[in-house]
């Protein structure tokens, strides 16, 4: 059995160190562009949206990253993945959860930025999406392999083209917020 789950991960090893390797890049570069915009005197976040819609991007990439390490290691058994991508699952199902009620904040505190439809799509049910897939496929992976692997797998590349598109979002937001000011 423990081949058997070896050379069902090894298939699937290039798929996650590529996406380890984007995530890990797109993290650093979201990092240097927040630096950026903090640094630029016009553009001093004033409001709390920023950190809303900035902080979950960090978030979706890190995860990503972290079960392409998990999916890496050599496991003899799903025992073990199943477990520590299922409790990553479950975060993320509470993180979006603490992102969803933030953004109710957002229209209810008087801030000057009230998220659209668009907003809800994709910083809450497309991540919430994506986490439960995870957690989905993670709960499935002793029993059905093949299709749990699928599952999180679509759930990871979900995590981070929803990041990208995301990433993109705030930038173009406060690039087009510093031309009005």
């Amino acid at each position: 059995m423990g081949e058997t789950v070896s050379s069902q991960l090894s298939a699937w090893s290039t798929f996650y160190v590529t996406m380890a390797t984007a995530a890990a890049t797109l993290t650093g570069l979201v990092f240097v562009v927040i630096t950026l915009v903090r640094d630029a005197p016009s553009l001093q976040p004033k409001e709390e949206g920023i950190a809303t819609f900035t902080t979950p991007i960090v978030i979706h990439f890190c995860t990503a990253l972290y079960i392409a390490a998990v999916f890496i290691v050599p496991w003899r058994t799903y025992g073990g993945v199943a477990v520590l991508v299922g409790l990553c699952g479950i975060y993320g199902v509470i993180y979006v959860s603490r992102v969803i009620l933030r953004t109710l904040r957002l229209n209810s505190d008087g801030n000057n930025y009230t998220p659209d439809m668009e907003d809800w799509i994709w910083y809450n049910c497309v991540p919430l999406l994506a986490y439960l897939a995870i957690l989905g496929g993670s709960i499935a992976l002793p029993h059905a392999a093949l299709q749990a692997l699928f599952a999180i797998a679509g759930g990871v590349l979900l995590l981070l083209f929803t990041g990208i598109r995301n990433a993109w979002d705030v930038v173009t937001y406060l690039a087009i917020t510093r031309l009005k000011d």
